[in-house]
């Protein structure tokens, strides 16, 4: 088991879900990490994720955009070109 994130964070989810305490603490570090990632970061992974199902860039960026306002680290406002250059750059 993975000690690097709150034992009662692991206790919880393992609790709440029926999952043992390994498992539990493995979806932790998972969640942990997907919401870890930087603005860039997740700009560069969801653009090859969309890339890769044949969306066309003029449909992304304004995804992308819009999931950037629900995300933890509640990027400002950011233009294509601004998206653009995280990718491009």
């Amino acid at each position: 088991m993975d000690d690097s994130y709150p034992q009662d964070l692991v206790r919880h989810v393992a609790r709440s879900t029926g999952l043992d305490e390994a498992t539990a603490s493995r979806v932790v570090a998972d969640v942990a990490a997907y919401f870890g990632q930087t603005v860039v970061e997740y700009v560069i992974s969801r653009h090859e994720d969309l890339k890769s199902r044949n969306r066309k860039n003029d449909d992304i960026w304004p995804l992308i955009a819009g999931e950037l306002k629900s995300r933890r680290f509640r990027a400002g406002e950011l233009s294509d070109r601004q998206l653009r250059r995280m990718i491009y750059g």
